[in-house]
């Protein structure tokens, strides 16, 4: 279960970066940002995974 979050969150990462490039290149800034906000999501779930992985170490 954990490399499927892992991967959901990956693609979310991947995915924004897209968002935010393709903003980027139409000059669309709400797409850009929106695309911002997906990649920021993407990387604080990963960051709860690693605590997560932390907690259960201990």
């Amino acid at each position: 279960m954990k490399i499927l979050t892992r991967a959901k969150n990956m693609f979310q990462i991947s995915k924004g970066k897209t968002k935010e490039v393709t903003g980027r290149a139409i000059g669309n800034r709400d797409l850009e940002t929106d695309g911002a906000n997906d990649q920021h999501k993407g990387h604080l779930k990963q960051v709860e995974e690693k605590v997560k992985d932390a907690i259960e170490e201990l």
